[in-house]
């Protein structure tokens, strides 16, 4: 399978050895975990580019949450399933999952949105849009400006579309943007939900 998101199965050793372990404490842990916490409880949650699920699936997964993961990195999905083997994932692309075929309480793409080509990233987020339940919450990463740069581990081509064209985006999916905020590691989130019908 092609490894569409950037390359991390060309490094998963790399990956496996730092933040996809299970000893990551991992930044962005603290502010998946908050997000968690103000879901329903049992709440089902897609997440795009799970990885290994360290740290980032095992705050949901600590939150009571019913978690379904995509990755495209056999071996991460491999990792995955074995540090968590009661939680369904599978390995496709964000863009191309069978997982966007159901309805979701909240979906989640951390580290992942500006892996993607932009045409892809319209896609993914549209697709966001129409897999959540009214009312239902979005959280993903992605820097505010509109640059491009090498990514620090693969070295290769990423994008972000910048705050505006993400809210244009957002907005067209039927999603308004509650807050917006970065982390430690300066990573910055864009937390949304989707409109209720009728409001």
């Amino acid at each position: 399978m092609e490894d569409r998101p950037k390359g991390y199965e060309g490094v998963a050793p790399e990956f496996l050895a730092g933040r996809g372990s299970p000893k990551s404490s991992g930044i962005g842990a603290r502010d998946v975990r908050a997000w968690a916490g103000r879901l329903p409880p049992g709440a089902a949650v897609l997440e795009l580019g799970c990885g290994t699920g360290m740290p980032i699936t095992r705050e949901l997964v600590e939150e009571g949450l019913e978690v379904y993961a995509v990755d495209a990195a056999p071996t991460l999905v491999a990792a995955f399933q074995r540090n968590f083997p009661g939680v369904p994932v599978v390995c496709e692309t964000a863009e191309s999952s069978a997982l966007f075929d159901r309805q979701f309480d909240a979906v989640l793409a951390w580290g992942l949105l500006f892996l993607l080509s932009p045409d892809d990233q319209r896609t993914v987020l549209a697709r966001m849009g129409q897999v959540l339940k009214p009312g239902g919450r979005l959280l993903f990463t992605s820097p505010p400006e509109p640059i491009e740069w090498n990514d620090a581990m693969t070295g290769l081509h990423s994008q972000s579309l910048g705050r505006t064209e993400y809210l244009r985006l957002l907005e067209a999916a039927g999603l308004t943007v509650e807050q917006e905020y970065e982390d430690v590691g300066d990573n910055h989130y864009y937390d949304a939900v989707k409109v209720a019908a009728g409001t």
